[in-house]
């Protein structure tokens, strides 16, 4: 699996179009949000900031770079020869995956990090650590799920909108509005209830008890999306 990642991890440096989008991007677009915070903040929170940056590093940086990836390396049936060798299906998937895994978490480390010291830490650190992973670890399954659709990486163009503009969205309307109306569809919506724990991290003031909970649908996700990929994932080009 390392070897794999050693290997994958030096594509993405050589690819301008991944590295664009797993690295720049993200990362531009979060250091606008946290230059404009005042004017973010007027319209929600701190946490709202942080959730702005949780998902566009997760969907953009992430979820969209595993996409394209899975589907370029099943094009040039790279994945195809790695299963001839000794790594099995979970390796090799984790092996591809995990510098671009890797390279998300340390960018909204650093982000987040760049957030707390010039805005203020977040009340509940440890929580807002542990609802970034679940967000990751969603992004990373829908990822794999959703490249069981993509044929190509330019197909990725098109088959990742869906889910990338779709998350936002609703991390974007919970971040603003809260979850004191249609409380149910927003946090059964995917990212939802990841945007509502994000906020309870970072602005404080609800119980841990109430903020535990909404670890479930994220969590829930996660299986969906990893019962899609098992349904759905092809190791060679569709013909």
């Amino acid at each position: 699996m390392l070897t794999i990642a050693r290997g994958e991890l030096i594509q993405i440096f050589r690819n301008r179009l991944v590295l664009v989008t797993a690295l720049v991007l993200p990362a531009a677009l979060s250091a606008f949000f946290i230059t404009k915070r005042d004017a973010f903040t007027e319209m929600g929170s701190l946490g709202y900031i942080a959730t702005l940056v949780l998902f566009f590093v997760a969907s953009i940086g992430l979820y969209t770079t595993s996409v394209t990836t899975l589907a370029a390396r099943r094009q040039n049936l790279f994945l195809k020869r790695l299963r001839s060798t000794a790594a099995g299906d979970a390796g090799i998937l984790a092996g591809l995956l995990l510098p671009v895994t890797v390279l998300s978490v340390a960018q909204l480390a650093v982000i987040l990090g760049a957030l707390a010291a010039v805005a203020g830490t977040p009340a509940d650190p440890l929580l807002l650590v542990a609802a970034a992973v679940s967000v990751v670890a969603m992004m990373a399954a829908l990822g794999l799920a959703t490249a069981g659709l993509t044929n190509s990486p330019e197909h990725a163009q098109v088959t990742t909108l869906p889910v990338s503009v779709g998350v936002l969205a609703v991390s974007g309307w919970v971040g603003l509005t809260g979850t004191g109306d249609l409380t149910l569809l927003k946090r059964l919506l995917p990212g939802g209830s990841a945007t509502e724990l994000v906020l309870n991290a970072w602005n404080g003031g609800v119980p841990l008890a109430d903020s535990l909970v909404l670890f479930g649908p994220t969590l829930a996700w996660v299986a969906v999306a990893v019962a899609l990929a098992t349904r759905l994932f092809r190791w060679e080009p569709r013909r």
